[in-house]
């Protein structure tokens, strides 16, 4: 459950998905007419014109994700009787509420969009809705209508990372914002990373790089964040996508935001990735490029090089897709360091991608595109089940508290 101010925003995200047929509108209570009657005037004059209704409330935005277990078959009638039964038990059954039922995911979703301000102009009290009231019905409405409850999810490794559903995004076959959206959405708030070189090395996998610009520019300066797409060479085509149009608002600022917390929340999980770089030079203390790269694959980490332009290796990133937490190597110690491995790999291709030639991709589309599919199936992904299947959250952006506005206090108010 996220809340905010921005209806226009939220309304966008829905209807463009409904555009690109990854979702339907399929109820809209308290509208006075049926779904697809309505035009995209209407649906946003109705929330404003209540929203208008009290003008000092500056929270008064909520869209809601109900998301269900992989395989359970949901009607568009029976998602309408869910979440009417659902919205009755968060107390917003009087309130005008759109539904859009998503198709882009490997498992059954729903989105509903609606306001907190009521026919009277009151606001309901959002403080803890997502976690008392939601959750609550949330469990009620499990056993009500015999679902799959979100406690019992834990053999649903393509609910959370699917490449079927986070397929690699491709120049000229690929909607650009739409691709270059979903898969920064999904690695934003996804994974551990505390740097944009970080965030790079996963986004790269998918074809789609977070630029800042050139030092010394305007927009580099001013702290100004892009995402563009790239092609088979890594070479950035297309129109860039900027960081506030993109649902979440993934922007720089916010993302420096996330870079702090996450240096705690990835802090755990750095014992393995280590280990798991020592247990492959003890087995073998002198390695191949190639095959140091497809030992760690086994465990689930992924190694990207960074080379300059005349192929020298400057930098080294692990991305452990088991626990989703990015780590440059010099992070880890000094053995763990760019120049420490590679002082420790034989035969290394000369003004060459290292990138490039030890790719091996595991699946690949029927488009021809290839991708690196992002898996979570061990440690961790009980708390990544919980996170995701709870109607407290969504799937965009990033963390919902580090985009929230800080009130302004107001002139001569005592305290």
């Amino acid at each position: 459950m996220r809340t905010g101010q921005n209806i226009l925003g939220a309304l966008n995200y829905n209807e463009n998905k409904v555009k690109t047929g990854s979702a339907e509108c399929i109820a809209a209570n308290m509208f006075g007419c049926e779904p697809h009657e309505l035009s995209f005037s209407s649906k946003k004059n109705r929330f404003q014109e209540q929203m208008r209704l009290n003008k000092r409330s500056k929270t008064n935005v909520v869209h809601v994700s109900l998301n269900f277990a992989v395989g359970e078959k949901l009607t568009n009638e029976k998602l309408q009787t869910i979440v009417n039964a659902y919205m009755d038990r968060i107390g917003f059954n009087n309130q005008p509420y759109l539904v859009y039922n998503h198709f882009d995911a490997g498992h059954p979703h729903v989105h509903i969009l609606t306001t907190s301000i009521q026919a009277n102009g009151k606001r309901i009290p959002l403080h803890n809705l997502g976690k008392n009231q939601s959750e609550k019905a949330r469990k009620e409405i499990e056993t009500l209508f015999n679902l799959v409850k979100a406690e019992d999810r834990d053999v649903i490794k393509e609910f959370i990372f699917d490449p079927k559903t986070l397929a690699t995004a491709v120049y000229g076959k690929s909607q650009t914002k739409e691709a270059i959206s979903k898969i920064v959405r999904t690695i934003t708030r996804s994974y551990k990373f505390t740097s944009i070189p970080e965030l790079n090395a996963v986004l790269q996998q998918y074809n789609v790089v977070a630029d800042r610009g050139r030092e010394g520019t305007i927009m580099n300066q001013k702290k100004g964040l892009v995402y563009s797409l790239l092609d088979e060479h890594g070479n950035k085509v297309g129109v860039p996508i900027k960081a506030s149009s993109i649902y979440g608002k993934p922007t720089l600022v916010n993302l420096e935001k996330q870079f702090k917390l996450n240096e705690a929340l990835r802090r755990p999980h750095k014992e393995r990735v280590q280990a798991s770089i020592q247990s492959v030079f003890l087995k073998s203390p002198t390695l191949k490029v190639v095959d140091f790269v497809k030992a760690l694959e086994k465990a689930n980490i992924k190694i990207v090089f960074r080379q300059n332009e005349e192929g020298r290796v400057y930098g080294i990133t692990f991305i452990d897709h088991q626990n989703r937490v990015v780590f440059n190597g010099s992070d880890l110690g000094k053995e763990f360091s760019a120049k420490a491995i590679m002082d420790r790999l034989t035969e290394i291709p000369k003004n060459t991608s290292l990138n490039k030639i030890i790719s091996k991709p595991t699946t690949g589309d029927n488009d021809g595109s290839q991708r690196t599919p992002l898996t979570s199936t061990s440690t961790g992904i009980e708390q990544a089940i919980k996170e995701l299947t709870s109607p407290e959250n969504t799937n965009q952006g990033v963390e919902p508290s580090l985009t929230r506005r800080r009130r302004k206090k107001r002139k001569g108010r005592s305290i």
